[in-house]
Parts: C-alpha cells; sequence; structure tokens
C-alpha cells in the first residue's frame, strides 16, 4: 500500500454541529479526517462521506471523549486504523471539540453536573491528549476549545466556562512543553453559535436571539461555518508560528 502524504486530523465530537464543520473544513483544505463520535454513528458515517465526497479518506470510530479509562483500547484501535488505512503510525492534528452544555446557576449546580462537564471539557480532554502524544506526528498541531464565556459572565455557565478557563492555561502548557516536539498548541473560544448545542437555549428563550445580535459587533449570532475555518486555518503551514494563543470567534461580543 502506498504512504499517503496527506496530513491526517481527528477531530472528536465531529459527527454534528462545530465538530462536523471543523471536519469538513479540514478535508476541504486536502486533510484526510478521523471522525470520532460517542453516540451517533449514523451521523458520524454521514459526515464521513461527505468529506469521502471531497475525495479524502475518512473513518468514523467511536469513544467517550469522558471515559478516561477507554483511552488504552481507544488508541489500541487506532493504532490499527492508522497502520490499515493511512500506512502510518501517527496522526497529524488533534482537535479537542467534544462538549457537552450542562446550564445551571453556580448555586445550584450540582456535583454530577459539574463532574460531567469536568470529565468532558477539562479530565477528558488532559488524559485524551497526554495519551495521544506519542501519536501525534513532529510538527503536528494540537487545536482545543474554550469559549467566549471565559472572558465575559453569563449566569449560568460559571461551571462550565471555569472548565474551559482550565483549558486555556493547559494550553500554554501544552504549548510550553511540545515546543521541542515542533507541535503547536492553540486554543478557539467561539461565541454563541446555532448548534444543536444551543437550540434549546434559542427555544426556551425567544428574546435570547435578538438580544444576542445586539451585543455583537458584526450584528448576528454565530454559524458553525464561521469556526471551522479558523480551525482548519490553525492547522495550516501559514499558521505555523501561532501557538499557545486563545483566539476568540465570536464576531465580536461584549465589546
Amino acid at each position: 500500500m502506498m504512504e499517503s502524504n496527506s496530513k491526517i486530523a481527528l477531530v472528536t465530537g465531529a459527527s454534528r454541529g462545530l465538530g462536523k464543520n471543523m471536519a469538513l473544513a479540514l478535508a476541504g483544505k486536502g486533510n484526510d479526517v478521523i471522525v470520532i463520535y460517542n453516540s451517533s454513528e449514523k451521523e458520524a458515517t454521514e459526515v464521513v462521506s461527505e468529506i469521502e465526497s471531497l475525495g479524502r479518506k475518512a473513518v468514523a470510530v467511536q469513544l467517550n471523549t469522558a471515559d478516561t479509562k477507554s483511552f488504552g483500547a481507544f488508541f489500541g484501535t487506532l493504532s490499527g486504523i492508522l497502520k490499515t488505512h493511512w500506512n502510518r503510525d501517527t496522526f497529524d492534528f488533534l482537535i479537542n471539540n467534544a462538549g457537552i452544555d450542562r446550564f445551571s446557576a453556580f448555586a445550584d449546580t450540582t456535583e454530577e453536573a459539574f463532574d460531567e462537564l469536568l470529565n468532558v471539557h477539562f479530565k477528558g480532554v488532559y488524559f485524551l491528549t497526554q495519551k495521544a502524544l506519542p501519536y501525534i506526528a513532529d510538527q503536528g498541531r494540537i487545536v482545543n476549545l474554550s469559549t467566549g464565556l471565559t472572558r465575559f459572565a453569563t449566569p449560568g455557565y460559571a461551571a462550565y466556562a471555569s472548565m474551559k478557563g482550565a483549558m486555556e492555561v493547559t494550553t500554554k502548557y501544552l504549548a510550553k512543553e511540545l515546543g521541542g516536539r515542533g507541535i503547536t498548541v492553540n486554543i478557539v473560544a467561539p461565541g454563541i453559535i446555532h448548534t444543536d448545542f444551543t437550540k434549546r437555549a434559542f427555544e426556551a428563550h425567544p428574546g435570547l436571539e435578538a438580544h444576542m445580535n445586539s451585543i455583537t459587533a458584526l450584528g448576528r449570532v454565530g454559524q458553525p461555518d464561521d469556526i471551522g475555518g479558523v480551525v482548519a486555518f490553525l492547522c495550516s503551514p501559514e499558521a505555523g508560528w501561532v501557538n499557545a494563543q486563545r483566539i476568540e470567534v465570536s464576531g465580536g461580543m461584549n465589546l
């Protein structure tokens, strides 16, 4: 089997929403993609088909990023997939996108909700990235995901934003520790975006969209298309000197 010269991106939470958009944007730039999904196998398979229609290779693999005990087995599976599909031992870009929403006022946050957010948005990302290090090629890229909510405070997101704040600090440490391997590490912070993730909030609060439009310099709520290209850019040769940065992609919210 010929060795592929194309770069390989692994995107968590890639079956829908922002992750799907990132996967397609990366494929559009000529990268192959490993589509990681938790429960939406059908949707993940559809994303694989869309990527293949762009002329790139793609494979869907199941992983619950909150379940750190499963990571050893996951990388065993991934190792086989890299060998079979690409004749490689490594991939190039790790995009830590998988996320959940647990809206609650600080006073009402349960330990269960806190732990769920912690496991998905911080602990899971921390140890998945740690376990991924031998599989990420030198000169590779890691892109983490944060939120505008680490810069401005919106009641109801104290726990969620705290986990993302932890990821912003971790991003700097990773950049410092992986610099010797030529791996850059950045974090992208979307503002509010129309996705499955925010659908409930928009439906529950009829005035929310108008309010969000009014506090955004560009006058509208974001779309997944506003984010994927930025992640693809960070994985491009042109972005090779961008490192340890928090890049907010919010259209200018709360300026």
